[in-house]
């Protein structure tokens, strides 16, 4: 078994797909297909369920998932600690982040960084909080910035900085007018959220229950998977929806959005390590510009 068949079975066993694994590992389907079916062969373990024209993980295939995903990450953890012998001259540095952040405030440093360090192969991967908690403490991140709240012992939680959710409407929407929202007006109205897992959601909905609003209880017309596709609904539409300041101020300027009138508290934007895992001299530092001044 090599690391290059681990590789090609995770990416085939996340995707669900031959081709879409194929162009992901910049290999030929029939590749990806011969190197699974060699995998299968070798151990007499038949990997994925061929139903149709798809293909499925079976039970072991998800348990060996999760063996080769560990064995990825110490091998890349390996390699990195080598590549670090000729001093941030090789090397790579994986960050992951949720969309606010990722969007809004990694981007200056993000060029910064490269900069400073050009030989650093470096790359951004965008998700929810809780994806990006999962990739870090899975070893496919060696940062992780997120908005939401990551309750997990194993990574090391440090505040970078905050943000501030509002509630947003049309402009022809009623509340488009000020007038102060109290527990039944936010329960009345049609809401579009985030996706489950999203920072976004998560802090409004704490920020809700703090006011004595439960959010089980909101009129939820449609989740949506970004801040973006969540903002062009509430422009299209009689709803309401609460994103970062970062993301709708432009609008609200423009007088495509309105703000409506109840305060939500800020809300803290958070780096992500892990306690036990290397730490690169790349991790390090994308940390110190974080930290730094020009942060």
């Amino acid at each position: 078994m090599t690391l290059e068949q681990l590789r090609i079975f995770v990416e085939v066993a996340e995707r669900q797909h031959l081709t879409q694994a194929a162009a992901a590992l910049f290999l030929t389907p029939s590749a990806v297909s011969s190197s699974i079916r060699a995998l299968e062969e070798r151990y007499g373990t038949p990997l994925f369920d061929r139903v149709g024209r798809r293909i499925e993980t079976n039970q072991a295939g998800r348990i060996f998932l999760a063996e080769a995903r560990r064995t990825l990450a110490s091998a890349r953890t390996a390699e990195l600690a080598l590549a670090e012998l000729g001093g941030l001259q090789r090397g790579s540095l994986a960050i992951h982040a949720s969309h606010t952040i990722a969007s809004y405030c990694l981007p200056p440093l993000l060029v910064r960084f490269r900069q400073t360090f050009p030989a650093i192969e470096l790359a951004l991967e965008v998700d929810n909080t809780e994806k990006v908690a999962e990739a870090v403490m899975q070893g496919e991140a060696d940062l992780g910035f997120v908005e939401g709240e990551v309750n997990e012992g194993s990574l090391e939680l440090t505040p970078v900085g905050e943000d501030r959710l509002v509630i947003v409407v049309g402009p022809l929407h009623p509340w488009a007018d000020g007038r102060v929202l109290d527990k039944d007006a936010l329960l009345s109205a049609r809401w579009i959220m985030r996706e489950a897992g999203s920072g976004t959601r998560s802090a409004f909905e704490a920020a809700l229950a703090a006011s004595g609003v439960p959010s089980r209880d909101l009129m939820v017309a449609l989740a949506l998977p970004s801040n973006e596709a969540v903002r062009s609904a509430v422009m299209a539409g009689a709803f309401a929806g609460a994103l970062s300041e970062l993301v709708v101020a432009p609008h609200l300027q423009a007088g495509l959005l309105a703000q409506a009138n109840f305060a939500l508290p800020a809300r803290s934007f958070t780096m992500l390590r892990h306690l036990e895992r290397h730490r690169s001299r790349a991790a390090v530092a994308f940390v110190g510009l974080v930290h730094g001044p020009a942060r």
